[in-house]
């Protein structure tokens, strides 16, 4: 049998530096915010008067950042897609029209991939804006809208790879993404809508209706009903409840399985009770049209497993268990 590898010992300093790295980024991002103006303003703008989508490029490090920021906005309401800058030389310039704007990325604002394409794209009559760390570059003066990203040192004790600069630019254009979705008035619902398959677009899509099981499979009882009968409904309905309804299907009380543990506490008479006697009156009730996540808060705050839903005349339209929820994957 092959003996375990030993633990390895602890490599001397690299808490210190961990924390020296995490200061210097902290430090760059809040540089930022003093810095953050009328430019800032401007691009935010001019996203916003353009008809067309945004085109986010760089290359290298500023690439990776380009690819994430390009894929914030599109989740925030604003259009967005990443180009490769060396890609956009030998093709990919074609998926850029007059109504676009570009946001290119590299901190030197010299990077040769993205300069070769910016003729190019004010040819074809797009807007350039640019996030970089050098406001005398040749990328930050051909730009429409330069966005200052400068640091003062990176992160890496060399201070030569880029680890502070990438930091800076990320949380930049983080920035821009948050600014244009406050500007759309892009709400959770809309967020959900890009995010379908995560728990915040089942939380925000479903309503209680694609989660309740409909009155037909509902077990409900009138108010003259024997606690006998009552029991042999919950029993059949598998819901750990049975409904009280009137004439109209009206809920006038609930009986669930902790109603008959405190009933059979109090000594109740299980043969002769009537189930007007034990049942919860005037029970707690939701709308169909409400999101599940509406109920799941309300189920939690009560302290219910089990929630009737009315129509709009206040008629049984259904009713859902925590169960419901949670194969529903809403909680």
């Amino acid at each position: 049998m092959t003996p375990p590898s030993p633990t390895p010992a602890p490599h001397a300093g690299a808490a210190t530096l961990a924390r020296r790295v995490l200061r210097i980024e902290a430090a760059a991002v809040a540089a930022l915010a003093e810095r953050v103006g009328e430019d800032f303003e401007r691009a935010v703008a001019l996203i916003l008067q353009r008809r067309g989508r945004v085109i986010v490029t760089g290359i290298g490090k500023s690439g990776h950042v380009a690819r994430k920021l390009a894929a914030t906005l599109a989740s925030t309401g604003t259009p967005a897609y990443f180009v490769h800058a060396a890609e956009a030389a030998h093709g990919d310039l074609g998926m850029i029209t007059a109504d676009d704007v570009v946001i290119a990325l590299s901190y030197s604002g010299t990077s040769e991939e993205v300069l070769t394409i910016v003729p190019l794209v004010k040819r074809q009559g797009a807007r350039l804006i640019s996030i970089t760390g050098r406001a005398d570059s040749p990328l930050a003066r051909e730009a429409d809208i330069h966005l200052d990203a400068a640091v003062s040192e990176e992160a890496c004790p060399l201070n030569l790879a880029p680890t502070a600069s990438t930091t800076a630019a990320l949380a930049l254009g983080d920035a821009l993404a948050v600014a244009l979705l406050d500007a759309r008035g892009f709400g959770a619902e809309d967020f959900a809508r890009s995010h379908p398959g995560g728990a915040l677009g089942r939380r925000l899509l479903t309503h209680v209706r694609d989660v309740m099981r409909d009155a037909t499979r509902v077990p409900a009882v009138g108010t003259d009903a024997s606690l006998t009968d009552a029991l042999l409904q919950m029993s059949r309905g598998g819901m750990g409840m049975v409904a009280v309804i009137d004439a109209e299907r009206r809920p006038l009380g609930i009986f669930t399985d902790g109603d008959l543990r405190r009933s059979l506490e109090k000594g109740c008479d299980v043969r002769s009770a009537r189930l007007a006697e034990v049942m919860s009156a005037a029970p707690r009730t939701i709308s169909p049209d409400a999101l599940a996540a509406e109920a799941a808060e309300m189920m939690e705050r009560l302290r219910i497993s089990q929630l009737l839903a009315v129509d709009a005349q206040g008629c049984l339209a259904g009713a859902l268990t925590t169960h419901d929820l949670m194969q529903a994957k809403v909680i």
